[in-house]
């Protein structure tokens, strides 16, 4: 809107070429004769805002006087704070840093948001030699530290939640830098830098955070894949579990139990979805022996309307949705429904309902499945785990304390799977190479299981390394260190997320599975298996690196979990170079070693029962 004061007449034909020559005609401005200043006065007033900016940028010797005409022919347009910005860049540019801050000054007084002038302003200040104040005109500019802080806590946790990883980490770094004392935000920067393979993850030089804190801050899920170490895990869930979830009032369930003719089992959990843990308790819940056990599902998950959610739920005796409800209505909800054994399959998850289980609503409460390692909430009893997962020489490290059932920990589903056909072309992979694989999150991925994966793959020539496609960043850092060792960019193959099906499927296509440590694969190295695909592991100490120890003694390959990153090597690079080796492993599960052992979810199911039983409180 033309917010003249009195009209502009429109340049008569020729007056825009006219005021182009003079401005390149020797002099400028400065040489218009005094006859032809009404002129030229009229024909920069009825030049657009945009035209006159531009000849502002072309022409600084004749900025000043531009700008003044146009100014006195419009003292209201709206486009003001633009021209005196436009010409502060323009006076600055030819070297009048002093004419350049009274334009910016304007420009601000017009726009005070307009924080590039401000910007401008200081370094126009600078340049006069006045230090002080340019600091002053930026610290202006600048929000309060602690709106800073909390603003780039809050981009890098959008940032996040919308997968751009390392946007998210600059910003909570940021954010860190102000105020280290920040465990949330140190909790998502550790496991941003894990996600995108940014090595060392513990590094107090990439945020100046102390190294003790980045550790005791790193996040339970983080911590696993951390740390081989069932203590340093413990530490780090109490911190977070004592910031988080805070004690209820009062515990609500009889200490000393009910006496029921069933025992009633109650599973609570958010991923009673299309989610990883449901693929593997499915058939548990559809087995479980409706003659000794009532089941209940108390449900926390999103409406995801797929076939496995309906699954599950018909597979309850009661359905008890709780998403709507606080702790303390869930809480008495499970009270009132006298469940003897509650069982939380989240863990230290997302989705956790952690403050429903610290109200006490069952005699007996036990975490299983969701989180593979300690879970330090006083108000747990159990973890659900196997004699192989923990040893009886570490049970005392774990809260918490073991329930071991015989056999192996993992639920799984025997269903059978009705898989697409696959090949390696449509893969990408090379149709006669010897394919190394591993197709688990990145996080997972440690800097020295991923050198240990460079020297097998050099150590066999014509070999590949096939990785799951995780994102651009992890990829980005995974192949630079890739080529860095001089390896072939080739050598390193990113496979796409695909549905269920098709990922099971193409899992045969690879000859030997290298799992990670110190968080082994789970539902991953299940699947692997089952498919025909050798997994070999690395044994360690926690809960979490030894699971996948577990599975292959379940299926009967115990040889194939090993002590230490030289034997893990030296066994990959002897089976590359052994056919005979390779086939018959591969003969072991093509037949049913699977389907008799993990698969065999009827026997787990009565195995499961069994330590119910143990454990359960009958007044």
């Amino acid at each position: 809107m033309n917010m003249a004061v009195f009209p502009i007449p429109l340049p008569l034909p020729g007056d825009e070429a006219w005021l182009e020559a003079r401005l390149v005609a020797p002099g400028g401005l400065a040489a218009v004769p005094p006859a032809q200043m009404p002129r030229l006065g009229r024909t920069v007033g009825a030049l657009p805002a945009l035209q006159l900016i531009g000849l502002l940028g072309a022409h600084p010797g004749s900025a000043s006087a531009l700008a003044q005409l146009w100014l006195g022919a419009h003292p209201s347009a709206p486009e003001s704070f633009a021209v005196w910005f436009n010409l502060g860049v323009a006076l600055l540019q030819a070297g009048d840093a002093a004419g350049a801050a009274v334009a910016y000054g304007n420009a601000l007084a017009l726009k005070p948001d307009l924080h590039e002038a401000s910007i401008n302003l200081g370094l126009a200040l600078e340049v006069q030699g006045k230090p002080a104040e340019a600091l002053a005109t930026w610290r202006r500019v600048l929000p309060a530290e602690e709106m800073r802080r909390v603003l780039h806590m809050h981009l890098g946790r959008r940032l996040e939640e919308d997968g751009e990883l390392e946007q998210a980490g600059a910003e909570l770094r940021a954010s860190l830098l102000i105020d280290p004392d920040q465990p949330d935000v140190i909790q998502h920067f550790v496991h941003l830098r894990q996600r995108i393979a940014a090595w060392p993850v513990i590094d107090p030089m990439s945020c100046l955070v102390p190294e003790e804190t980045l550790r005791r801050h790193a996040g339970p899920l983080g911590a696993l894949a951390l740390f081989d170490d069932p203590a340093a895990q413990r530490e780090v869930g109490a911190a977070w579990i004592a910031r988080k979830v805070p004690a209820a009032p009062e515990r609500l369930a009889p200490a000393e139990g009910y006496r029921h003719g069933r025992i009633r089992i109650g599973y609570l959990s958010s991923d009673f979805c299309r989610h990883a843990m449901s693929f593997l308790i499915a058939e548990v819940m559809e087995q479980h022996d409706r003659t000794g056990f009532e089941v209940f599902g108390y449900d926390t998950s999103p409406e995801d309307g797929s076939e496995l959610r309906a699954r599950v739920l018909a597979a309850f005796d009661q359905h008890v949705p709780i998403a709507a409800m606080t702790d303390q209505q869930a809480a008495r909800r499970i009270r009132a429904d006298e469940i003897d054994i509650l069982v939380d399959l989240n863990g230290l998850t997302r989705g956790a309902r952690l403050g429903v289980l610290r109200w006490k609503p069952a005699p007996v409460q036990a975490t299983y499945l969701g989180y593979i390692g300690p879970v330090p909430l006083p108000e747990l009893d159990w973890l659900i785990c196997d004699r192989i997962a923990i040893p009886d020489e570490l049970a005392g490290q774990y809260v918490p304390a073991p329930l071991p059932i015989e056999g192996c920990y993992q639920a799984n589903d025997s269903r059978a799977l009705e898989l697409p056909a696959v090949t390696r072309a449509e893969e990408t992979l090379p149709a006669e190479a010897f394919v190394f694989c591993c197709h688990s999150h990145h996080y997972k991925i440690t800097p020295d299981m991923f050198a240990t994966w460079m020297r097998i793959v050099w150590d066999v020539p014509g070999s590949v390394l096939w990785l799951v496609d995780d994102g651009a960043a992890s990829r980005r850092n995974l192949l630079a260190r890739w080529q860095e060792a001089g390896l072939g960019a080739e050598r390193l193959v990113f496979a796409p997320r695909v549905d269920p099906a098709r990922y099971r499927a193409r899992l045969a296509l690879a000859d030997l599975f290298l799992d990670t440590s110190p968080y082994n694969a789970g539902t991953i190295a299940s699947d692997a298996l089952r498919m025909g695909l050798p997994l070999l592991a690395l044994e360690g100490r926690a809960f979490a690196a030894r699971m996948a120890t577990s599975l292959l003694h379940a299926v009967g390959l115990p040889e194939m979990a090993v002590q230490g990153l030289d034997a893990y090597a030296a066994k990959a690079v002897a089976l590359a170079r052994d056919p005979a080796a390779m086939a018959g492993l591969r003969a072991h599960l093509a037949g049913d070693a699977w389907a008799r052992t993990l698969g065999d979810a009827a026997g787990f199911t009565r195995r499961l029962e069994a330590a119910y039983q143990t454990v359960r409180k009958q007044g």
